[in-house]
């Protein structure tokens, strides 16, 4: 939940104390840094801000900024929501890695909007900030963002599910994630464009906050709205699993076509399963050691990372469909995450 609570200044150093001792890992080896990014040992210390530890996602981001940051000889710090959405716990970590003297901070921010203010307070330290995977609104609120390009990997999944429908007239169900939450609203966006189809064209609509039991619920609803659903479009994989599951509780798991986003182990080996037909892989781990480069190379000559980077995304189903290009699931499993 949110805080609300106002914090005495005194409590407020304390807590920033002991946040920042708890979430300081340190990486093996020696690097060059400069000015207050720089530990007694020359370190260049970099914080790592993910929206959550639990999801497999930033599981792995986090795995790959500890080995970017023992490769480079920086000391990397972490800290993460305690869910989805939870921009109070994000500005907490903000403040704490400032006051730790991180000379670099990447977040996947969890309110594109609300956590603005707390980076511009960083940016104004001299600190660079750089946002992974999930850009800020604006997203000239960040020195730079490594990501999936989330719109082309819509596309891709849209593309492959028009080209297997093969003229069949789709009946369309959009599992999304949250109102206003940039991923979503660019995977969601690119699915319709790469289909040729448009909101009009969704028969029904549910967010599941990127959530199986919620993602299965949502299936559960349109299905009773609209019977005869013959695509599914799911933001990621657990809301594609929570999808099949009321499918196939209901004997259509056969008959509607699932395509979704991500990448996961989990949800590629679904793909080889056959419970989804599709499903677009990005690569965090990759994110997470670009970041992590960046802010080591601006420690020592005071270059900064800028713009977007795209980290890749790739189609990935074992039924290949003319004029989309996909590889199979031998490859998803072998680059996939979690």
């Amino acid at each position: 939940m949110s805080r609300t609570t106002r914090l005495s200044s005194s409590l407020l150093r304390a807590a920033a104390v002991t946040g920042v001792a708890a979430l300081t890992l340190t990486a093996c080896g020696s690097g060059s840094g400069s000015g207050s990014s720089s530990s007694g040992s020359g370190e260049v210390k970099v914080g790592l801000i993910t929206k959550t530890d639990t999801n497999p996602f930033f599981v792995k981001m986090k795995e790959g900024a500890e080995k970017a940051a023992k490769e480079s000889g920086a000391q990397l710090s972490t800290a993460a929501g305690k869910f989805d959405g939870d921009n109070a716990g994000q500005v907490t970590a903000i403040e704490n890695m400032v006051a730790a003297g991180v000379k670099g901070i990447l977040i996947t921010p969890s309110d594109s909007k609300a956590i603005v203010p707390a980076i511009e307070k960083a940016r104004a330290k001299g600190v660079l900030v750089i946002a992974l995977d999930t850009p800020t609104e604006p997203e000239s609120a960040v020195d730079a963002l490594f990501a999936t390009d989330n719109l082309k990997a819509g596309e891709l999944i849209g593309e492959y599910a028009k080209a297997a429908m093969k003229g069949k007239t789709a009946k369309i169900a959009a599992l999304d994630l949250a109102p206003g939450v940039s991923v979503g609203v660019q995977r969601h966006d690119g699915f319709l464009k790469g289909f040729g189809a448009t909101d009009k064209d969704v028969v029904c609509a549910q967010d599941t906050g990127g959530d199986q039991a919620k993602g299965q619920t949502a299936m559960e609803n349109c299905l009773q709205k609209s019977p005869d659903i013959n695509v599914v479009y799911t933001i990621n994989e657990p809301a594609a699993l929570g999808a099949y599951t009321a499918l196939k509780a209901k004997g259509r798991e056969k008959d509607v076509l699932i395509v979704s986003v991500d990448g996961g182990c989990t949800g590629t080996q679904a793909v080889k399963d056959g419970k989804i037909a599709a499903t677009s892989q990005q690569y965090p781990l990759k994110m997470a050691a670009e970041g992590v480069k960046a802010v080591v190379t601006f420690a020592k000559d005071g270059k900064k990372a800028s713009g977007y980077t795209d980290t890749g995304v790739t189609l990935i189903s074992d039924k290949a469909q003319d004029g989309v290009t996909s590889k199979d699931t031998g490859y998803g499993l072998e680059n996939c995450w979690g």
